[in-house]
């Protein structure tokens, strides 16, 4: 799989001052629910076919994990994807490491499903991710019986031996953290007996609402405000045709785009609004901007409409932190939304974003500094002095994304509302995320 490893050389563009977005456009695959049905489909009896899969470098990473592990994972002709699985606990000792490229997702994910049959597996990743925690991961999976062996800081290369039978635990999540659940579960399905996961805080919930359409035996219960999530392991998986809706993650780059750009009017179409990813859309309401739903419907479990974004003078808020875990991807975008509002937006309760693919306060507060924003740094948040509308002045030179895909759109958008534009210091890792990114911004844009 050449197109997962560290991108050697750096791909640096500047992104200039565009014209207004408009018509409609369709953004990628989400790319959660495309990793989960890769996964679930690979542990079911039989052909799950799968439509609308993000095909970026983080989801074929796990495809290529997945076919390591003895799964059928291929990409028809006409695009659909088809997965052929051999039933939970049929997993095989892959030949050689896996190689996650930047992907956290498919590293903690797959780290459950391993921890639970009776094989060895060694996990590698590129620098960006092999700087990241796993810690959190390893404790209840470790707990279940699982042997791990992280390198120093717990973190990637890492050698997991798996238990069969593993033991059923009971955990609480010590942080909002949508992988670690999502780890234990994944690991439950192959223990006897339930698995618990008590979340005290919501996070997206795509793993529950999948496993409950492959069949897993999965409830929820809501004790004392706190989610309670039982998994009775075990399970006899069934295969699933899915259509997997846009990625609101993905939209939320053209969403503030058309916010910001003046004269934009644009439509993006089939975007995944689970109420677990959803919130950056309420927030950007909140701040006076115009995106209406259009077309609600439900495709697999999942609630989608259509979004009609336009130009929309901002105004400064203060962040709601229980809103964090529903839209913690977008903040870096929304930190450029608030660059350009009136008045000041203030966040808290952001520490999670210090150990994502990059510290996500701190390259921002920097990126955004260089091109001109007024932004103050606390250890659990930004805070963001708006230009009221004007545009930002621009980078002299090229800001640094850290590897990272999102800081990378991020100040892509932030070089549509320049007056200089804003240069990037490497582009290559969009490719992880959303492999099409600067094709669609120039078809909306006008400059295709």
């Amino acid at each position: 799989m050449k197109a997962i490893t560290l991108h050697a050389s750096p791909t640096p563009h500047r992104f200039l001052p565009a014209g207004p977005l408009r018509g409609r456009i369709r953004v990628p695959g989400d790319k959660s629910i495309s990793h989960r049905s890769i996964m679930l489909g690979a542990l079911a009896v039989g052909e799950t076919r799968v439509t609308g899969l993000l095909e970026g470098e983080d989801v074929l990473a796990t495809a290529a994990a997945m076919r390591a592990m003895g799964a059928s994972v291929e990409r028809q002709d006409d695009g659909t994807w088809s997965i052929h699985g051999t039933g939970v606990g049929t997993l095989l000792q892959p030949a050689g490491a896996l190689d996650m490229g930047n992907s956290g997702t498919s590293t903690r994910l797959l780290m459950g499903l391993v921890a639970s049959h009776p094989i060895t597996a060694t996990f590698t990743g590129d620098a960006s991710l092999s700087r990241r925690p796993m810690g959190r991961v390893i404790e209840p999976l470790s707990q279940m019986g699982a042997d791990i062996s992280p390198s120093p800081g717990g973190t990637l290369p890492l050698m997991i031996r798996g238990l069969s039978p593993a033991v059923p635990i009971t955990y609480r999540l010590p942080v909002a953290s949508a992988q670690v659940k999502s780890a234990v579960l994944l690991a439950g399905l192959n223990t006897a007996g339930i698995t618990t996961v008590i979340e005290p805080v919501p996070t997206r919930d795509h793993s529950e609402r999948m496993l409950r359409g492959f069949g897993a035996d999965l409830t929820v219960e809501e004790h004392g405000g706190e989610r309670h999530i039982h998994l009775r392991g075990e399970a006899s998986l069934r295969p699933q045709t899915i259509t997997v809706p846009g990625d609101p993650s993905s939209a939320a780059f053209f969403a503030v785009a058309a916010l910001l750009v003046p004269g934009s009017d644009l439509v993006i179409e089939n975007v995944g609004l689970n109420p677990t990813r959803a919130a950056l859309f309420t927030v950007l309401r909140q701040m006076g901007g115009s995106i209406t739903e259009l077309n609600p419907r439900e495709v697999g479990g999942e609630p989608v409409a259509d979004l009609h974004a336009r130009h929309s003078p901002l105004t400064g808020v203060e962040v709601d932190p229980a809103l964090a875990p529903a839209m913690i991807d977008e903040f870096p975008v929304l930190f450029v939304a608030a660059s350009l509002a009136h008045g000041m937006t203030v966040t808290t309760g952001l520490e999670e974003l210090r150990v994502k693919e990059s510290d996500r306060l701190s390259t921002m507060a920097a990126a955004l500094t260089a091109a001109g924003a007024r932004i103050t740094e606390q250890p659990d948040g930004l805070t963001i002095h708006g230009t009221g509308g004007d545009p930002l002045p621009g980078t002299p030179h090229a800001v640094a994304t850290k590897l990272d895909h999102r800081i990378a759109m991020s100040m892509a958008v932030a070089g549509l509302v320049s007056q200089g534009g804003v240069e990037v210091d490497d582009t290559g890792p969009i490719a992880t995320s959303f492999p099409t990114f600067r094709a669609l911004l120039d078809s909306a844009t006008g400059q295709a």
